[in-house]
Protein backbone atom coordinates (compact mmCIF):
# COMPACT_ATOMS: atom_id res chain seq x y z
CA UNK A 1 0.00 0.00 0.00
CA UNK A 2 1.41 3.34 -0.78
CA UNK A 3 1.38 6.90 0.46
CA UNK A 4 -1.42 8.05 -1.74
CA UNK A 5 -4.13 4.69 -1.07
CA UNK A 6 -3.31 5.16 2.69
CA UNK A 7 -4.57 8.58 2.66
CA UNK A 8 -7.48 7.91 0.93
CA UNK A 9 -8.11 5.34 3.18
CA UNK A 10 -7.72 7.25 6.52
CA UNK A 11 -9.74 9.80 5.11
CA UNK A 12 -13.01 7.83 4.40
CA UNK A 13 -12.60 6.55 7.79
CA UNK A 14 -11.90 10.03 9.40
CA UNK A 15 -15.40 11.16 7.01
CA UNK A 16 -17.03 8.49 8.65
CA UNK A 17 -16.65 9.06 12.03
CA UNK A 18 -19.51 11.00 14.54
CA UNK A 19 -17.34 14.16 15.70
CA UNK A 20 -19.91 15.99 14.26
CA UNK A 21 -21.74 15.62 17.59
CA UNK A 22 -18.98 17.99 19.39
CA UNK A 23 -20.49 20.89 16.60
CA UNK A 24 -23.97 20.23 17.58
CA UNK A 25 -22.99 20.96 21.56
CA UNK A 26 -21.45 23.70 20.54
CA UNK A 27 -24.15 25.16 18.97
CA UNK A 28 -26.68 24.63 21.70
CA UNK A 29 -24.40 25.70 24.04
CA UNK A 30 -24.29 29.12 22.43
CA UNK A 31 -28.21 29.24 22.25
CA UNK A 32 -28.22 28.98 25.71
CA UNK A 33 -25.86 31.90 26.76
CA UNK A 34 -27.61 33.92 23.54
CA UNK A 35 -30.81 33.13 25.14
CA UNK A 36 -29.45 34.45 29.12
CA UNK A 37 -28.47 37.54 27.78
CA UNK A 38 -31.67 37.84 25.87
CA UNK A 39 -32.98 37.47 29.07
CA UNK A 40 -30.76 39.32 31.47
CA UNK A 41 -30.11 41.92 29.26
CA UNK A 42 -31.30 44.67 31.59
CA UNK A 43 -29.26 43.66 34.65
CA UNK A 44 -25.95 43.19 32.09
CA UNK A 45 -26.81 46.50 30.84
CA UNK A 46 -26.81 47.78 34.90
CA UNK A 47 -23.46 46.42 35.67
CA UNK A 48 -21.73 47.35 32.54
CA UNK A 49 -22.65 51.11 33.21
CA UNK A 50 -22.03 50.73 36.78
CA UNK A 51 -18.58 49.74 35.98
CA UNK A 52 -17.75 52.12 33.38
CA UNK A 53 -19.11 55.22 36.03
CA UNK A 54 -16.89 53.70 38.27
CA UNK A 55 -13.73 53.79 35.51
CA UNK A 56 -14.72 57.54 34.63
CA UNK A 57 -15.01 58.74 38.20
CA UNK A 58 -11.54 56.79 39.40
CA UNK A 59 -9.84 58.29 35.91
CA UNK A 60 -10.99 61.74 36.53
CA UNK A 61 -9.50 61.62 40.75
CA UNK A 62 -6.37 61.11 38.68
CA UNK A 63 -6.67 63.82 35.98
CA UNK A 64 -7.52 66.02 39.12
Amino acid sequence: MNALEMVKKYGKEFMKEEDGVGIVEIILILVILIGLVVIFKEQITGIVNSAMNSIKQGSDKIMK
